[in-house]
């Protein structure tokens, strides 16, 4: 997910899903290390999409949607606090949430943060620096600090900048946290979703902010796949203790690109379907740098044109069974109808410096409907891919902003 006022990839992809699952981050609990883990909870609530075709963008990040496989994060702001889950979103930097009064703002099941009833709430000023740390802020007539952070696929949030007293575990406190107070916000949200957590590399990230109160600017997460029991939750820790470590693990480095103070930039090298190794690019042999970015807030992964179509025809190549044609609903996904979880052949994903993740079809295929699997990609014309979360799932993912790099470590996350 993100905001178009930034200059990196931005894609809706809507998909058809029987069951919407969503994740909300329980409360939260201490570890040994200074920092603190949260489990990730999955709730199965109605669909509210019926569509299974991509509507790919060129420019942006990655959409805020009532998606299958989104999480929410719940922290709590104010004095006294109040609960927010919001969705924890990688490829975005704004915290946000939506408040009193908000007469043009998408329906919420619980009550909108009023900031009247805070006694630690403060609109920040359009003459502060603190203004300027979100490309959006700008001056209105009463001299305070207003925002508009726009998603691609339309979706908005409009507010005050504002600063607020952060809750985290065992009651510790993060005073003076700048978040978005949204007055006018619409989209695709459904009525569970209270806003975005960003968890971006910007300034204004939740990462950002509260780094360096748990030991530094780092967290991972382990998600557990699509289809696992609801009552087995995924993890996501942050700060002093949320390295991941130990046998089996690689890393990458991240890539920073002029411009983009968001997003969390790899390079894949190219990707194998069983042991046919398919580059990136047909056309170069050099792989630009940066050309694909972690995102949490997209379940499927978005590659571009050619390298998506070159995977499509090697997994059709090697799937023994016929795809399923003409279902409007599907549009052009390649699809296999079949009982049992779809037998597909091994992906694995090369990214720079030899980090090689091996992906089982309950990672790359996934059911719509019953009796039916569908590849989890998805293309765009755009030179830059997205790694979604569909492939994210059974890996301990971290993200070091310390020492510039993400790892991997293959993990059973329904076990941890």
């Amino acid at each position: 997910m993100g905001s178009l006022t930034k200059s990196h990839l931005c894609f809706l992809v809507t998909f058809l899903f029987a069951i919407h699952v969503l994740h909300y981050i329980s409360p939260l609990e201490a570890n040994n290390h200074g920092g603190f883990s949260a489990r990730l909870i999955r709730k199965n609530l109605p669909s509210r999409r019926s569509i299974f075709q991509p509507n790919i963008y060129n420019s942006g990040e990655s959409p805020v949607n009532a998606y299958l496989g989104q999480y929410l994060m719940e922290v709590s702001i104010g004095t006294p606090p109040v609960t927010i889950q919001g969705i924890a979103d990688t490829g975005s930097d704004l915290v946000w949430t939506q408040c009193v009064p908000c007469d043009n703002c998408y329906k919420q099941q619980k009550p909108l943060f009023n900031p009247k009833k805070s006694s630690t709430y403060s609109n920040i000023a359009c003459t502060s620096q603190l203004c300027h740390k979100l490309d959006t802020g700008v001056c209105s007539p009463q001299k305070q600090c207003n925002y508009s952070y726009g998603y691609e696929d339309s979706s908005l949030t409009k507010g005050v900048l504002a600063q607020e007293t952060l809750t985290l575990e065992q009651n510790r406190k993060v005073s003076g946290f700048i978040f978005g107070c949204g007055h006018n916000d619409k989209g695709g949200f459904n009525d569970h979703e209270m806003g975005i957590i960003g968890l971006g590399r910007g300034e204004v990230s939740l990462i950002s902010q509260i780094g360096y109160n748990f030991g530094g600017k780092l967290f991972s997460m382990c998600l557990v796949p699509f289809g696992t029991d609801p009552s087995i939750s995924s993890e996501i820790r942050f700060g002093s203790g949320s390295e991941v470590i130990g046998h089996g693990v690689d890393s990458t480095p991240l890539v920073f690109k002029e411009g983009d103070k968001t997003t969390y930039s790899v390079t894949l090298n190219g990707i194998s379907v069983g042991h046919k190794f398919l580059p990136f690019s047909s056309s170069s042999q050099n792989v630009a740098k940066g050309n694909m970015f972690l995102d949490s807030g997209t379940p499927p992964t978005i590659l571009p044109q050619d390298l998506y179509d070159r995977l499509v025809a090697e997994v059709r190549n090697q799937v023994k069974m016929e795809p399923i044609k003409d279902d409007p609903q599907l549009g052009n996904q390649l699809c296999y109808k079949t009982k049992t979880n779809l037998r597909g052949p091994m992906l694995t994903a090369h990214f720079f410096d030899h980090v090689n993740l091996q992906l089982s079809p309950i990672q790359t295929f996934i059911p719509p409907k019953d009796g039916v699997f569908c590849l989890a990609f998805t293309n765009t014309s755009s030179a830059v891919g997205v790694y979604g979360n569909f492939a994210q799932s059974n890996f301990w993912i971290g993200y070091d902003l310390e020492h510039q790099f993400i790892s991997f470590k293959a993990t059973d996350c329904t076990k941890h």
